[in-house]
């Protein structure tokens, strides 16, 4: 089915702008929004979402960044 949406012409831009950077569409992102809002989504659909997102939303670390378990707990002082 299709439907037809209305938005503000510099929102429409910002989000072709974000879908761009993410390698998918506007379509596909309202789709997974009705989706996720509507849909009849179970434990496999959102491993499958976790797994989409793992592998198209990257992290803003430094490459060089190597994860410390015991440094975090310094920083949130749970050592």
């Amino acid at each position: 089915m299709n439907i037809t949406l209305s938005a503000d012409e510099k929102l429409i831009a910002r989000s072709r702008q974000y879908a761009k950077e993410h390698n998918t569409t506007i379509n596909n992102l309202v789709r997974e929004f009705l989706q996720k809002i509507g849909g009849d989504q179970d434990k496999d659909a959102n491993a499958e979402e976790f797994v989409r997102l793992a592998k198209t939303m990257g992290g803003r670390s430094e490459k060089s960044f190597i994860f410390n378990r015991d440094e975090l707990h310094e920083r949130c002082g749970l050592e």
